[in-house]
């Protein structure tokens, strides 16, 4: 198996990221670091959440930061909608002229996780989605109908295809541009990953399928891989590998509930593979280490810390006064 020559590779720490934090960001940092992921040649960018400010104070500021992003031309900005009253407020913003291209809409397939994260059951958000994503299409706003707990649920056990496919279908049928696979809580792992992208791709021969995969487990990149050796061009990662479960005070659903797939980590391996991502790596692993400055703590890339691969003879290591060659160091 190969990956494709090209991968588009969405970048998701002012959102997806942020909504694990229980530290409050300053908006003008959340807006800094939108800016410095789409210098470093992101072309998808998950900016904010609609979520109420009550339940996740840290996106009470999602006009603020969508009025104060810079505008690239190419670069997509994604928002999480969940529900009729946040797509109330972007509708304004839209009108306004600083809106979102595009519109993340999420139903877990399983029925009770569904049930514990958004209070409704699947025919219930189904309704409400449909009523979104016929507001949406009159905006020209695109949509990004996300099914999670694709691949298990810690609530719920394993997750039935047929579940899976039921929510697929339904984001099509109301006209959604990608279908986002989410592993909401890191359950997935390769063999499972080939197996559902297959009866999924087989199903659904022309869509888009985006990779989104949590590092709950240790396994987003591998994960990523897999789907991405199945002929899917689209991934999810977060700067740190930060994210996860919304950090709204209730209790937690399941173990070891944080993290996305590494930005840094993913992206340089890709590149290595041969993949194009178009993200400059110098200005991608300069985001992810202000990223730890701007949390006041150490996050969980690998290359920030090591750096990118040298393919080219190295100057000689000084110790001691003594010149080392670099084998010397293996």
């Amino acid at each position: 198996m190969s990956i494709p020559e090209s991968v588009t590779v969405c970048e998701c720490w002012a959102r997806d990221g942020l909504q694990s934090m229980p530290v409050l960001v300053p908006t003008e940092h959340k807006i800094e670091m939108i800016d410095r992921i789409t210098a470093a040649g992101f072309k998808k960018v998950e900016v904010t959440s609609f979520s109420h400010p009550k339940l996740l104070p840290q996106f009470a500021d999602a006009v603020e930061v969508l009025r104060g992003i810079q505008r690239r031309p190419g670069v997509s900005h994604l928002v999480l909608m969940p529900n009729e009253k946040g797509f109330d407020r972007l509708e304004t913003c839209q009108k306004e002229g600083y809106g979102a291209d595009e519109i993340i809409l999420m139903i877990s397939s399983s029925a009770k996780h569904n049930l514990l994260n958004f209070r409704m059951d699947h025919e219930e958000a189904m309704k409400e989605h449909a009523r979104i994503m016929k507001r949406a299409h009159a905006l020209g706003i695109r949509i990004v109908g996300c099914a999670g707990t694709v691949f298990g649920c810690p609530v719920g056990g394993d997750v039935p295809i047929e579940d899976v496919v039921k929510i697929t279908r339904f984001y099509l049928e109301e006209g959604a541009q990608t279908i986002m696979l989410g592993d909401t809580t890191g359950m997935a792992n390769p063999v499972l990953v080939r197996r559902r992208i297959g009866e999924l791709k087989s199903l659904f021969p022309r869509v888009d399928f985006i990779a989104h995969f949590h590092d709950t487990r240790g396994t987003g990149i591998v994960n990523s891989v897999a789907m991405l050796e199945m002929g899917v061009r689209y991934v999810d990662t977060s700067l740190g590998a930060i994210g996860g479960q919304p950090a709204t005070g209730a209790a937690k659903y399941s173990a070891g509930f944080t993290g996305n797939t590494c930005s840094e980590d993913l992206v340089a391996l890709l590149e290595e593979m041969g993949a194009r991502t178009g993200v400059d790596l110098d200005v991608m692993l300069e985001a992810g280490r202000r990223a730890e400055e701007v949390l006041d703590q150490r996050l969980r890339s690998n290359v920030v810390r090591s750096g990118r691969v040298i393919h080219t003879e190295s100057s000689p290591v000084k110790e001691a006064g003594k010149s080392i060659p670099p084998r010397a160091m293996e």
